[in-house]
């Protein structure tokens, strides 16, 4: 969701943990922990975990291979090669960072055991907005440019601004020519 020298997270993943602050207690209570796990350094992730409000337990990841092991980060010689492993398959090359859920068991021994994940698509149920506007007459109406949550979906305290979201779900403020007529048209 968020890597070294980024200034704040990818949009879907900030739309999905948007999500998880409700849930913290429940989940506590039911001896379950959420973390996030960003390769991003800790000062990184805070100051964005800060700006959003956001409570969750979120560790970093900086100078492991955690993230790579997962296959949800990309070295540079797999994104020059434009192709890469990400969700159990091999496919045109995105972003650096692509979104993972992954689920592990702490035993009484203390041995860690890796149980579950899902990718991309696949996490979505964890977003409730999904479920909320998938009952409205128009649904998601994900009709372009990007067909996707890009669409639409922004940090949540960015709607409003004049910005969109790439391809790579970075938000991108509009930029403004001052060599011409039309300002902050199109897409860079």
């Amino acid at each position: 969701m968020f890597p070294p020298g980024w200034k704040e997270g990818c949009v879907g993943c900030s739309f999905e943990v948007d999500h998880i602050e409700g849930a913290l207690v429940h989940l506590k209570n039911y001896d379950v922990t959420y973390v996030a796990v960003s390769r991003a350094s800790l000062p990184e992730i805070e100051a964005f975990r800060k700006r959003m409000g956001w409570r969750f337990k979120w560790v970093s990841s900086y100078g492991s291979d955690f993230n790579y092991d997962f296959h949800v980060s990309f070295t540079p010689e797999q994104i020059a090669a434009g192709e890469v492993y990400y969700n159990y398959q091999t496919r045109k090359f995105q972003s650096e960072e692509m979104s993972s859920r992954s689920v592990f068991y702490k035993d009484a021994m203390r041995d860690i055991f890796y149980t579950y994940s899902a990718h991309g698509r696949g996490t979505e149920e964890l977003p409730g907005t999904y479920v909320r506007v998938d009952l409205t007459p128009k649904g998601r109406d994900e009709n372009g440019p990007s067909f996707n949550l890009t669409d639409w979906v922004r940090h949540h305290d960015r709607y409003g601004d004049d910005g969109f979201v790439g391809p790579t779900g970075r938000y991108r403020p509009r930029e403004v020519s001052d060599t011409c007529c039309h300002t902050g048209e199109g897409r860079s």
